[in-house]
């Protein structure tokens, strides 16, 4: 067979690829021209289209690496050494382990209407289309300003984690430093974001992978002068499970109070999980890849948030000092295990790793926010300017307003570092808290109006596992919570920092919603309302993902040797991550 030959099945595949994406775009610009919002039929609040004039250039393993590495940050680096200290080891499994049960109903019920219908930008959509347009709202603003203000959380933590190697020059000069690539990598296009963060995310997956192995040497005695640890720090005091402090009560109930204040924590470090539906609008592939990313990517961040918290707890005791974030940002928890290791810069190692996360969950905390108002805007939810994209299939609108809000970092200067952090920390636990319950209540809508309808379960792409058993358990998780922590408020001394999340996260969601459908309720600022989405008027067809068979035409064009090694380094760094 001549070269000409050889080559000709792979440009048949590639004028294929070609014509796929034009098709897609093109269904895709039709679906949002023709996309009712809450001032078209009905007053209801639909939602935009799948593309919004960005482009779909985000594959598989970019999806999977998102979803994973948006996650791993200072939620998991820095974090968890305050909750340690406070709840006790156990208590912050107690507390990470319920809150992961809700995540796991959020991502599945999430996956399962991201996948019949990608929005660029927001899930805030689906809320729109089916349930109400005012919650819709809320939730849109809710989700932006979690993400707006994750941008001055990382950025300040960036900025301390370096001041372990030069403390005499100010954190906000390093957070400038920082700021001005990850502007430049936001604003070129999505592909740019995607590969900066699927390698950042690797970086740090590998990392925690040799953190789990350091860590269990430790526990088994590798350290010669501390010898076998195994669970000799659960017998101090403070161990296994803390008492509050400021809790006027029984031990019981300061440990439960103990317990409670470390879901704010837990929020805010699994906050990112959801991340998957913000992207879906912008996948080449979304039946298959999101799917994919959903299925993978929660059990694997339960796996490392667990056994490095229960490592941590086992090598440190509560009773160390570093375990404190206030006191000392720079010097982490895990940077400790590695200095205990023995291994020579271990310790400068590692803050390299979490510089690394930090830098990763900014990378994302830009992108998410970015799209989040984007798409607010082109719903009409938000100025009319923040929704443009350009030739690129950027929102540089919306990303330049998340970098001017990240001059909040700024504020570390004047308040501390750790005041700050710990501060966003708790007001951005809440409004994960908030989102992901209004998204349990938006999939249980979304399915019965599915099926009233006359649809089958079986015409979805990706199915929710037990539904609604998942649903239901994180509605009454996320109840018990809020309940808990406003008991906690009640029973205790005012704390300007831990009751923040109730004070201001909680009133600000309720304000919202309470404003958009007043507004909308008297016909004012051109915004029309009239209550809960029926069932028959749900939109499940604008902006609808069709069956995709771009990915898998490259699958049947003959490789060349040099290929095939590219291929095979590929896949075995998906399969590591």
């Amino acid at each position: 067979m001549s070269q000409e030959e050889q080559q000709q099945p792979k440009a048949k595949a590639e004028a294929a690829l070609d014509d796929s994406i034009v098709d897609i775009d093109q269904q895709a610009d039709a679906a949002v021209a023709g996309a009712p919002t809450d001032g078209g039929p009905g007053g209801r609040g639909g939602g935009g289209g799948a593309s919004r004039g960005v482009e779909r250039l985000l594959k598989a393993r970019h999806l999977t690496m998102i979803a994973l590495g948006g996650t791993i940050g200072t939620g998991l680096y820095l974090a968890t050494g305050s909750v340690i200290q406070s709840a006790g080891p156990l208590g912050a499994l107690i507390a990470y382990a319920i809150v992961a049960l809700m995540v796991y109903g959020v991502v599945t019920s999430l996956g399962e209407m991201a996948t019949l219908v990608p929005t660029a930008g927001a899930f805030g959509e689906h809320t729109s289309r089916y349930v109400d347009g005012a919650l819709g709202f809320t939730l849109g603003w809710n989700y932006w300003a979690a993400w707006a203000t994750t941008l001055p959380s990382e950025l300040s933590a960036a900025g301390v984690i370096v001041q372990y190697w030069a403390p005499n020059v100010d954190s906000w000069v390093w957070a400038i430093v920082f700021l001005v690539p990850l502007a430049f990598v936001n604003l070129v296009n999505v592909r740019g974001y995607g590969e900066t963060e699927y390698w950042l995310s690797l970086i740090k997956v590998v990392f925690i992978v040799i953190f789990l192995l350091v860590g269990t040497a430790l526990v088994l005695g590798a350290n010669k002068d501390l010898g076998f640890i195994g669970g000799s720090n659960w017998n101090v005091p403070g161990a296994p499970i803390g008492a509050s402090s400021t809790y006027e009560g029984s031990v019981d109930g300061a440990r439960f109070v103990a317990i409670l204040g470390a879901f704010t924590t837990a929020f805010y470090s699994f906050g990112g999980t959801e991340i998957v539906g913000v992207t879906a609008g912008e996948s080449a592939d979304p039946r298959r890849t999101v799917p994919v990313a959903i299925r993978g990517t929660f059990w694997r961040i339960v796996l490392f948030y667990f056994l490095s918290i229960l490592l941590v707890g086992l090598i440190i005791p509560v009773t160390d000092d570093t375990l404190s974030v206030t006191s000392d940002v720079a010097v982490a928890p895990f940077t400790r295990v590695y200095e205990l290791s023995g291994i020579k810069y271990a310790d400068h190692i590692m803050n390299a790793v979490i510089l690394v996360a930090v830098l990763s969950a900014a990378n994302s905390s830009i992108y998410c926010s970015a799209r989040t108002v984007m798409s607010l805007a082109q719903d009409g939810k938000a100025p009319a300017f923040l929704g443009r994209v350009d030739k690129h299939g950027t929102p540089r609108n919306a990303v330049i307003l998340a970098l001017l809000i990240g001059a909040i970092t700024f504020l570390g200067t004047i308040w501390g570092n750790g005041v700050v952090f710990n501060f966003l920390v708790d007001v951005l636990g809440m409004s994960s808290l908030l989102s992901w319950v209004t998204i349990n209540i938006t999939h249980i809508r979304f399915r019965i109006g599915w099926v009233r309808q006359g649809h089958a379960v079986s015409e979805l792409p990706y199915v929710s596992p037990f539904f609604p058993i998942p649903d239901i358990l994180s509605l009454v998780i996320g109840v018990f919570i809020l309940v808990g922590l406003l008991y906690s408020a009640i029973t205790s001394p005012f704390d300007p920092i831990y009751d923040s999340s109730l004070y201001l996260g909680a009133p600000i969601f309720f304000l919202l919603y309470v404003g958009y459908a007043g507004l909308g309720w008297f016909g004012l600022a051109g915004i029309k309302w009239n209550g809960f989405v029926k069932y028959e008027d749900m939109d499940f067809v604008s902006g609808r993902s069709e069956v995709v068979q771009v990915p898998h035409v490259e699958d049947d064009i003959k490789k060349t040797p040099k290929e095939k090694v590219a291929a095979f380094f590929r896949r075995a760094v998906e399969i590591v991550a």
